[in-house]
């Protein structure tokens, strides 16, 4: 009876859920931003989108943790307009956190990788699509878990080179992010065999559309500033959504527009219901009460890589767990229909790009047909023999 009772207690501490409870800190550092304002009367201002996406995503780490007696805990600093983040890293480094999720534009997070001891952490870009951040200003601590540019501006010429549409009218706002965006659409088009027939500016200053007779503005002055020769889409790099909006229905040629507006390539979107993606936004909704945004899902991204790793490696040595996340089989199910891991060369996560409708999900890339050596994913964004990573 003796032997049969010290059997028992010997499976039970061996089981999963018998082990003294280990916590895991992952470290946030946000950015106080102030919502655009709404273009129409259905646009909700979200001021904390990229920390609600992360939260989620330690409360999904816990639960699949408990089983492995493994808990785990986000530590959150939101920085104040022009505050730098050297003392937020600071603060997290003595707390021995290990792993941050940087919801940082790009010029913050290379003030982060630069202050003292970001040397011992691994970030996660969740903000910046910066391709430079991918090339020449690449770190050995930093992965990116929101798609570049260049993997946005991939995708959509994929599914406009699909559907045939290869002549295009690259329309560009007036900002170094949208010149950013158009140069990456120039390289898709070279890649993938479309023609940019127009390059032109954005120059235009539009009327409010909800202003009383902002509409009749809109309607007489577009046609005017989109009256050149013909073409198969309207290409549209407007990352401010300043004035893409206002472009459906107005242009000169009855055209598709497709960019930042329209029918709009990103990393996440409120209408993908495929893959299981129902259950993720359901219970964001709950938490949040608003819809995920492609900087939530991407911050959901990062902290569920560093629970998935502890996971499957049934331990949370940070050393083991950054090893893991870098190999070839770190593995991590996002709710896209493939399964997402980081490129070795650039740190970049692969993961497809979904192709959105205002309402409804258009497709997702990479399209049948795009091949490549290693997986389909590759063909989105700098690939390895391109790549000026550690050069």
């Amino acid at each position: 009876m003796r032997l049969v009772l010290s059997i028992v207690l010997l499976l039970l501490a061996a089981a999963p859920g018998s082990a003294a409870p280990q916590t895991m800190v992952v470290g946030y550092i946000g950015q106080e931003r102030t919502p655009p304002l709404p273009l129409g009367p259905l646009d909700q201002p979200v001021s904390d989108d990229g920390l609600q996406g992360a939260r989620l995503g330690i409360a999904d780490d816990g639960g699949t943790g408990r089983f492995l007696g493994q808990h785990f805990q986000l530590e959150e600093r939101v920085l104040k307009p022009g505050e730098a983040p050297i003392e937020a890293i600071a603060s997290l480094a003595a707390s021995g956190v290990t792993f941050v999720v940087a919801d940082l534009d790009a010029a913050t997070l290379n003030q982060a990788l630069a202050a003292p001891g970001a040397d011992k952490m691994l970030l996660f870009n969740s903000r910046a699509p910066d391709d430079a951040l991918r090339q020449q200003h690449c770190r050995k601590n930093l992965l990116h878990t929101v798609p570049s540019r260049a993997m946005l501006a991939d995708g959509l010429a994929q599914y406009l080179i699909w559907k045939r549409w290869q002549h295009w009218f690259l329309l560009v706002g007036p900002h170094p992010a949208d010149e950013a965006l158009a140069a990456a659409l120039r390289r898709a088009a070279t890649h993938f065999g479309a023609e940019i027939v127009v390059d032109k500016p954005w120059t235009f200053r539009p009327a409010n559309g909800r202003a009383d007779t902002g509409h009749v503005t809109l309607q007489t002055e577009i046609p005017a500033a989109t009256q050149v020769g013909d073409y198969d889409v309207l290409v549209v790099a407007d990352e401010a959504d300043e004035f893409g909006a206002y472009l459906e229905g107005r242009t000169a040629l009855p055209r598709p527009v497709a960019g930042t507006q329209g029918i709009v390539a990103t990393g996440w979107s409120a209408v993908n219901e495929e893959w299981g993606a129902t259950q993720l936004q359901d219970r964001f909704r709950k938490q949040a009460g608003r819809w995920m945004t492609a900087y939530d899902y991407a911050g959901w991204l990062a902290v569920r890589s560093v629970g998935e790793a502890a996971t499957r490696l049934r331990s949370l040595d940070a050393s083991a767990i950054t090893a893991y996340l870098r190999s070839d089989g770190f593995l991590l199910a996002g709710f896209k229909g493939q399964g997402l891991s980081f490129r070795s060369w650039d740190g970049q996560m692969r993961q497809p790009i979904l192709i959105a409708g205002p309402r409804l999900l258009v497709s997702s890339s990479p399209q049948p047909g795009f091949l490549h050596q290693r997986t389909p994913l590759d063909t989105l964004g700098i690939d390895l023999e391109e790549s000026a990573c550690g050069s």
